[in-house]
């Protein structure tokens, strides 16, 4: 079954800003929350699907990415494909709901039984990859080394000494969250946060491992393999989900964010998906005609100049430029002629052009018939 379009499983225009994505997203949460539909999967379903929603559009980079590519996610291997579970929805709501767990805990006092524990995240991590022309007309595959955080060997990333380190927070008592009730003029109102001496996790840890002193991450070396689609440009970013720093004590890792640098090339430039050329020929060759060899993303390529060519106008070689992001479509080459004009000739050639210079032939005149032109330059050099 396809996805639905995210701005339409949220209920808002592809313009909306953070504010109304997020008011749009706590309405639909709090609407088919679990705690207020149980035992409704038609419920559960509208509920995930707005918190994929949410978890997308609420990213600038995601939102960014879903706009170009839709639900594919360009070279990040697409949005929600393993799904998100419970744990990952409920984690949002610190941000949504100004605490943690159940919205229904915070606002009514109650009603919900799901633990408040918080799920860390990795930070992403940013790197600059450079292409060629080659490679971004074709697309290419890449291996980074990339320096990050990952999960402490000694520990298996729990940044405990052993087992017998872990102990029940004493103050939330394992829920990750802490609860106050205030006294006002309309009743007790009760709020829910964050535990400040487990950080929401829910244990403290009493003997710290001796390798990454309690962190449960260590800076380490992984070698990812990034394909590129072709046709990105220069300041394009692309995505790759969970390949950035590992989060501590088997939280979910952060995205690995990549910025495209495109290397100049030496004889062909970019122009969107047009590929430019500055050719320059003699003003013999623009009169007479000629064939001459070219460079284009594909190698060496042989044109034509047509007898009379002006200096200014532009060939055009169809399918040879760079194609679009995951589109059939594809750029050409131009190729602008110039007209090269000697500083220095020599005696005999200075005569040789006095004399041109007198033919009638050699003066501008619009709509003259180019076939008695080379005609008469052909006796005249006769």
């Amino acid at each position: 079954m396809a996805k639905r379009d995210y701005y339409d499983v949220l209920g808002v225009s592809r313009n909306a800003d953070q504010a109304e994505i997020k008011s749009a997203y706590r309405k639909l949460a709090i609407k088919y929350h679990p705690d207020k539909n149980p035992n409704n999967k038609e419920a559960e379903e509208k509920f995930k699907e707005a918190a994929e929603a949410y978890e997308v559009l609420s990213n600038p980079e995601k939102r960014q990415r879903y706009d170009q590519f839709g639900h594919s996610g360009g070279a990040s291997g697409g949005f929600g494909g393993g799904g998100m579970n419970m744990d990952d929805i409920f984690s949002q709501f610190g941000d949504i709901f100004g605490g943690t767990g159940s919205p229904f805990e915070s606002f009514f006092g109650g009603g919900g039984q799901r633990s408040g524990r918080r799920v860390a995240k990795g930070t992403n991590l940013r790197i600059k990859v450079k292409l060629t022309l080659q490679e971004i007309a074709k697309g290419t595959e890449k291996k980074i080394k990339v320096s990050k955080q990952v999960a402490c060997s000694t520990c298996d990333g729990s940044g405990a000494k052993d087992k017998s380190s872990f102990h029940t927070c004493r103050t939330c008592g394992g829920t990750g969250a802490v609860r106050r009730v205030t006294n006002t003029i309309l009743g007790q109102m009760q709020t829910t946060s964050t535990c400040p001496t487990c950080n929401g996790e829910g244990v403290e840890i009493s003997a710290k491992c001796p390798t990454c002193h309690g962190d449960g991450l260590v800076r380490g070396e992984e070698t990812i393999s990034i394909n590129i689609p072709a046709g990105v440009s220069e300041g394009m970013q692309l995505s790759m989900s969970g390949k950035g720093n590992t989060a501590p004590r088997g939280g979910v890792p952060g995205d690995l964010i990549i910025l495209i640098e495109e290397i100049p090339h030496e004889t062909l430039k970019r122009d969107g998906t047009n590929v430019i050329y500055d050719l320059y020929i003699n003003f013999v060759d623009a009169t007479l005609g000629t064939s001459v060899e070219i460079p284009t993303i594909d190698g060496k390529a042989k044109i034509k100049i047509e007898p009379g060519t002006q200096a200014g106008k532009i060939l055009r070689l169809k399918g040879k430029g760079v194609p679009e992001v995951n589109s059939y479509h594809k750029g050409d080459q131009l190729v602008y002629v110039n007209v090269w004009t000697p500083k220095a000739v020599s005696a005999e050639e200075r005569e040789l052009l006095e004399r041109l210079r007198q033919s009638p032939n050699f003066k501008p005149q619009p709509g003259r018939n180019e076939k008695t032109f080379f005609e008469r330059i052909k006796e005249y050099f006769e």
